[in-house]
């Protein structure tokens, strides 16, 4: 049976696209975790490894900067092709731009109808699809808008409103504080999503930086590196006189160094963060984190893959619509734009239900054993 979460997201990405004559069935695959972050499994192709006959060619973006990439995505794309009857063949760049070229290259020559790709910066994804269009083949930003690019379509979430869920959480956090010392900690400055996440809960943070808060830290991480997250934070928090009051931080891996951090100086304050990991999850249960967002990449993934089969058929991608400022292009780009859950303690358990992570992931400690049974985590 669909748990109620399910059904309403799949409702949601079932309004945002609908395809004409195309027959795919709905994704109802579990994702598992086959691939941790940096591991040599990420690097591995799908359909057998091998590109020849691929009608999709799908580009990652790396391993580091989420779980997401290797551990839900490839699984979901690959089951919404299997589900098509498409042959997919589905990559990962590791990071860096040259591999991605060059998986670009091998997926061109090989004669793929439909290239999808998530940039690992604008100038690199661009060059990427002028290729591809040259070639005759279209082409789908994933995830992240190539900004000058020329993709067909874009799909992702909406992510200005990712960030709208996260200052929204962190004011919620703080109640009444009237003169709270805030360090924000931004994501990758190459990454267009990063702007759109701090246009949004900047618009939740400004009117209490003009009515009493301040900023006391606001940095971008390049490559969205948890690692170099944390040594920004500590940096940020010692010219603060190691006094804050939370930390709006862009996603749940760089959170967990931040927390890191605090816990290093003896503090506790609300974080923020996204993508609704099983470590950002746990934290968020145990108290050290107060907010995660959840993008139910099942829906997003199925989403991109009704997109490609609906070019590959030459049939009608139903956007309702919606479309995405590519600034630099000076163009509209067709979107599939779905909608992002905000998720604090007592919202842990919908996130489980929606088979999104596993219970067994997230109730590792007795700390946090404890925690899932007070929330209902199960």
């Amino acid at each position: 049976m669909r748990k109620p979460l399910v059904g309403a997201l799949a409702l949601a990405a079932a309004g945002s696209l609908a395809l004409t004559a195309c027959g795919s069935s709905s994704s109802g695959a579990t994702a598992t975790s086959s691939a941790a972050p940096g591991s040599s499994a990420a690097s591995s192709s799908s359909a057998g490894g091998a590109a020849g006959g691929a009608q999709v060619g799908v580009i990652l973006p790396d391993t580091q900067s989420s779980a997401r990439w290797e551990s839900f995505d490839k699984p979901y794309l690959q089951k919404a092709f299997d589900d098509a009857g498409v042959k997919a063949d589905i990559q990962n760049a590791l990071g860096d731009t040259g591999k991605m070229a060059t998986i670009a290259d091998s997926m061109i020559q090989e004669g793929v109808k439909v290239l999808i790709i998530t940039n690992l910066d604008s100038a690199s994804g661009a060059q990427i699809e002028t290729k591809a269009k040259n070639a005759g083949i279209k082409t789908i930003d994933y995830d992240r808008l190539t900004l000058g690019g020329s993709a067909d379509y874009y799909v992702s979430f909406d992510n200005v409103k990712v960030g709208e869920l996260q200052g929204a959480g962190l004011v919620t956090a703080l109640g009444s504080k009237a003169d709270a010392k805030i360090i924000e900690v931004n994501g990758s400055p190459t990454d267009n999503n990063a702007t759109l996440f701090k246009q949004g809960y900047d618009s939740q943070l400004d009117p209490k930086y003009k009515s009493g808060w301040k900023k006391v830290g606001d940095q971008s991480v390049p490559k969205w590196d948890n690692a170099q997250a944390g040594v920004i934070f500590e940096q940020l928090l010692t010219a603060a006189g190691n006094k804050i009051d939370g930390a709006l931080v862009a996603n749940d891996g760089m959170a967990q160094s931040v927390i890191t951090v605090l816990k290093k100086n003896g503090l506790k304050v609300p974080v923020t963060g996204q993508d609704a990991t099983p470590d950002g999850l746990r934290s968020i249960l145990v108290g050290d984190q107060y907010m995660t967002v959840y993008k139910a990449v099942k829906a997003e993934a199925k989403g991109a893959a009704d997109a490609a089969v609906a070019l590959i058929k030459g049939t009608t991608v139903d956007t309702g619509g919606k479309t995405t400022k590519d600034s630099q292009a000076g163009r509209d780009v067709p979107s599939v734009l779905l909608t992002p859950v905000a998720i604090t303690a007592d919202k842990v358990k919908d996130v489980v239900a929606d088979e999104f992570v596993k219970a067994s992931e997230i109730c590792t400690t007795p700390e946090a054993k404890t925690a899932c049974t007070k929330f209902g985590v199960s």
